[in-house]
């Protein structure tokens, strides 16, 4: 069979809805525009938007805009030229890197041009065919991509089971014993779908029967979680635990890039051996530059934390306070969890999004199973009191629709989609 007729034929579990949008970007790839706050702009309209991994309101910050002005400005985009090994190395990309460290309260700092890339390329190098991986069954993508490109066994545990860990602990280690290699246990601080956190604590204390290293993915958990904002591992008080501590800036830092901390001697070692740094141009400086401002303000400026927690507080409780499921979260990922099928849930995202004027993520099979419908909300401290009420009282009038059926046909002003 020729290649594109095969690739054109299986559309993949999300492109069997692209139909959906039928080329207006409305459920995929949509555009919001504007500048980045609480509200923006989709296809013309003013909506309160929720969708947005912006934690800590960093995005659009006057000091951010300010760095990242003035460095782009001294630098340009293309220094340092080359990768990092060879040509593309500078004091402040060290300099980064040891503070990134420092507050993760690791030795050893090592940046990364992309999250999901990095992190990928940090688990190849990391282990070979002789070790085995025990990972959580619900890690992200990047991890699963990486577990993929792993030649050696990987057992799962199902999500946030800590005797299921141990037991796949066991099998793991007979079995790298038997061909002398190692044990990576792999889980997230902050886990994006459903919010809850990783059992970070339980995990690590099971190092004082089975012998492993800890590698805990905390794109969501650093800049919002712990006391000084250090990630999961400080909720926790088990950061030193952590082998190799990874997170994005994708984030809590509103920008591009991310790092591992760890023991020197292995970040050290890491460096010759990560691919997707040895053979990619270095970060740019301008994001360098910026990037080290974020730290600084994450670092110092606790009251954009607390704003953030305080939204989180209000939504999550006014949610629950109206009979709303949103799972187990215990962080600022709040997913609201509804039933329906998924012309209901396209339906109700259209009355969200053209009549309460409400912007969110639609969440629906194969993500999570056929019949469940979850949005997704993400609370940042740019966010208002009066807009955790807007929203509160949109969510309302929706689920009285949808538990009344009007979204089982195509009755919503501007909406496009029915049952055939």
């Amino acid at each position: 069979m020729d290649l594109f007729k095969k690739l054109l034929n299986d559309e993949g579990p999300l492109g069997q809805y692209s139909f959906l949008d039928k080329d207006v970007n409305y459920y995929f790839f949509p555009k919001l525009e504007g500048e980045i706050q609480a509200r923006m702009k989709f296809k013309g309209k003013e909506v309160l938007t929720w969708s947005l991994n912006n934690y800590l309101g960093l995005a659009n910050h006057p000091e951010i805009r300010k760095a990242d002005t003035e460095a782009a400005k001294e630098w340009g985009l293309g220094y340092p030229m080359g990768a990092r090994m060879m040509t593309g190395n500078s004091d402040h990309h060290d300099q980064f890197e040891q503070e990134l460290a420092d507050f993760a309260g690791k030795e050893a700092g090592m940046l990364l041009n992309y999250g999901y890339q990095g992190v990928m390329s940090v688990i190849d190098a990391l282990v070979d065919r002789k070790d085995v991986i025990v990972y959580d069954a619900e890690c992200h993508a990047c991890i699963i991509d990486a577990l993929r490109m792993h030649l050696g066994k990987r057992y799962v545990f199902p999500h946030n089971d800590v005797e299921g860990c141990e037991k796949q602990l066991q099998r793991a280690a007979k079995l790298a014993d038997k061909q002398g290699g190692g044990v990576l246990v792999i889980t997230e601080g902050v886990f994006g779908m459903s919010g809850n956190t990783g059992k970070l604590d339980e995990i690590a204390a099971l190092k004082s029967k089975h012998e492993f290293r800890f590698l805990v993915d905390d794109a969501h958990g650093f800049g919002t979680m712990g006391d000084t904002g250090a990630g999961t591992g400080e909720y926790f008080g088990v950061q030193k635990e952590i082998d190799i501590y990874f997170s994005t800036f994708a984030k809590s830092m509103a920008s591009i890039g991310a790092f591992i901390a760890g023991d020197k001697n292995v970040i050290d070692h890491l460096r010759y051996k990560v691919r997707s740094q040895i053979f990619a141009k270095s970060l740019p400086m301008p994001l360098v530059i910026g990037g080290l401002k974020r730290l600084e303000m994450l670092r110092t400026m606790p009251e954009l934390r607390e704003k953030l927690w305080a939204i989180v507080n209000a939504i999550q409780d006014g949610f629950k306070g109206r009979g709303f499921n949103i799972g187990t979260t215990n962080s600022p990922v709040t997913p609201v969890v509804l039933h329906g099928d998924v012309i209901e849930a396209c339906n109700m995202v259209i009355d969200l999004r053209e009549n309460y004027h409400i912007f969110c993520s639609m969440i629906i099979y194969p993500v999570i199973p056929k019949g469940m419908v979850i949005l997704r909300i993400i609370p940042t401290a740019m966010h208002s009191p009066e807009d955790v009420e807007q929203t509160l009282n949109a969510f309302d009038a929706i689920k009285s629709k949808l538990d009344e059926g009007v979204y089982k046909e195509a009755g919503v002003e501007g909406a496009f989609l029915a049952k055939s």
